[in-house]
């Protein structure tokens, strides 16, 4: 919306252009008037003026002066001037102000009309180019924000990396960490009132929450927050370098007392900014990022058993520890682990693997904590696979919430571990068929339009970012036909179509199939269908070749 001020102190002139200006045809919206300088800085104050033109000769504050006032306090708004005088003085200072354009009284319509359009195009950009601006910048925090959830979700879920990769990615993603410091992590668990919120509103919540968090802590700490595979938000926080120098040896006490001071005032603003209760379970400090997944399958094992309430900040050093079970349940982390052998989409061994570790665990006995260990080490391995290949947490059908009720009973257990792998080797299959007829058609589609030119397996692979032999083997595998066969057999039908449609010459038929000798295309041909072209035409159509060869004599 544009909004227009006129101002002059002879009323009639501004009641003129009001009246004979086509403002709705310029894409004005309202169109303000003043008599003085003070009438429209007043009306400047309640409205959001986006051009001003306005008389020079006024009493007490002239136009020039009005200008001047103008930018100080709405730099933005765009300023013309009309005035019956137009001596050198007054075009120099209108300059100096920046005045877009200067209109001489009495006023030409035609003139005002050519000058505002002027005026508001450059408007219509720069608001194009800031939106552009601002789009892009929000693209980028948005894809930031997804590239840092898909890392923490990584490296939470124990896939391994290398120091280096991790340092690159931690500055490429522009997260405030480094690796080898000592860290906290924090989940954080949103309150019952939180549950009437749908999935895009409580990813919200969980954002408006973290940059809640940001204010309250980075102070003190540096933060990476985002979704944890297994629906909590999570925090990484590891102390400033200006506080570690004060802290001296002591780091880890230092935390757990920041901690201890600013995590009620973090959790009072979300109640009050926010409407919600939050409940934070915070870990014992460990070394990032070597020991991240550790730390996170603990702290899962933790939160479960606590069963956090909404008004609680459990610092997890000071809970009696779940029964430790990881020595008895060897066989579930021995390599190859069933992370890898999902992400290898290698279903029989995934499949041997969980057999394995059922039938260990229902041979040697169990606890409610070694089910529960199970539980998490097979939803991690799930999640990141299906994470990995593109798949959401609904699309497999797993659901954390309702989920988490399998740990009441081994069989159940297995029953659902089944059904869930079994989902995730469905959609990764049904997914990799559509990634393959994709591939074949764009490559019919690259054969159909560019048949012409010179196409092989080589030039298309190279279109399609694939290797030829890749390509190759996707092409066959849905067609049951090689590309090369495809790409001759479209070039011979293609032949074929246009000896019996059309007079082309041979030669002519020839460079169009993107063949470039003649003798070579007819010994394809004959070769394709028995005869050369000639014989066809003569065979099918004897009065067109005749006809064919008596022009090429």
């Amino acid at each position: 919306m544009i909004e227009v001020l006129l101002v002059d102190d002879e009323s009639y002139v501004t009641e003129s252009l009001k009246v004979t200006i086509p403002w709705g045809e310029l894409g004005v919206n309202k169109v303000h008037q003043a008599e003085s300088a003070a009438e429209a800085l007043e009306l400047m104050e309640r409205h959001s003026i986006d051009i001003l033109v306005t008389d020079i000769q006024m009493p007490e504050v002239n136009g020039l002066q009005l200008i001047e006032l103008v930018q100080e306090r709405w730099p933005n708004v765009r300023c013309i001037l009309l005035t019956g005088h137009s001596e050198f003085h007054y075009a120099k200072k209108a300059i100096e102000l920046h005045v877009l354009d200067y209109v001489l009284k009495p006023v030409d319509d035609e003139e005002l009309i050519a000058s505002l359009s002027q005026v508001i195009t450059s408007l219509q950009d720069e608001w194009a180019q800031a939106e552009q601006y601002y789009q892009l910048m929000y693209d980028r925090k948005t894809d930031l924000s997804i590239l840092r959830r898909n890392f923490l979700h990584e490296l939470l879920l124990g896939r391994p990396l290398s120091k280096q990769t991790i340092s690159e990615r931690l500055v490429k993603y522009e997260i405030p960490l480094t690796v080898d410091t000592p860290a906290v992590m924090m989940l954080v668990k949103m309150g019952l009132d939180a549950r009437e919120y749908d999935e895009a509103s409580h990813a919200l919540l969980e954002y408006a929450a973290g940059n809640i968090a940001e204010e309250v802590l980075s102070e003190r700490f540096r933060l990476w927050h985002a979704q944890s595979p297994h629906s909590y938000m999570t925090i990484i926080a590891s102390l400033k370098p200006e506080w570690l120098s004060q802290a001296g040896q002591d780091d880890r006490r230092v935390l757990r007392e920041e901690l201890e001071r600013l995590l009620p005032i973090f959790r009072q603003y979300v109640r009050g900014f926010l409407k919600v209760d939050v409940a934070v379970a915070v870990t014992n400090a460990f070394n990032f990022p070597e020991a991240i997944a550790s730390t996170y399958r603990a702290a899962m094992r933790y939160v479960y058993m606590l069963e956090m309430k909404e008004r609680d900040v459990f610092f997890l050093q000071d809970q009696s520890p779940p029964a430790s079970s990881v020595e008895s349940l060897d066989v579930l982390y021995r390599p190859p682990t069933l992370l890898h052998l999902l992400e290898a989409q290698q279903w029989d061994a995934v499949r041997g693997k969980l057999d394995e570790v059922f039938d260990y665990v229902a041979a040697s006995g169990y606890s409610r904590e070694n089910l529960y260990e199970i539980y998490l080490s097979i939803t991690n391995a799930i999640i990141y696979a299906a994470h990995k290949y593109g798949l959401s947490f609904s699309q497999i059908g797993f659901d954390w919430e309702i989920d988490q009720g399998m740990v009441h009973s081994l069989e159940r257990l297995r029953h659902w571990t089944t059904m869930m792998v079994q989902q995730l080797e469905d959609k990764l299959s049904t997914q990799e068929v559509h990634a393959k007829n994709h591939i074949v058609n764009q490559v019919k589609q690259i054969v159909s339009r560019d048949l012409g030119s010179d196409i092989s397996v080589k030039t298309i692979a190279d279109r399609v970012y694939l290797h030829p032999v890749y390509l190759s083997k996707v092409f066959k595998s849905v067609t049951g036909e090689s590309l090369g066969d495809y790409i001759i057999r479209m070039r011979m039908e293609k032949a074929l179509y246009m000896l019996k449609h059309t007079n082309k010459r041979i030669y002519e038929i020839t460079m169009e199939l993107g063949y470039q000798n003649p003798q070579y295309f007819s010994k394809m041909f004959k070769k394709y269908y028995g005869m050369t072209p000639n014989e066809y035409r003569d065979g099918r159509f004897p009065e067109r070749a005749q006809n064919g060869r008596a022009e090429e004599a």
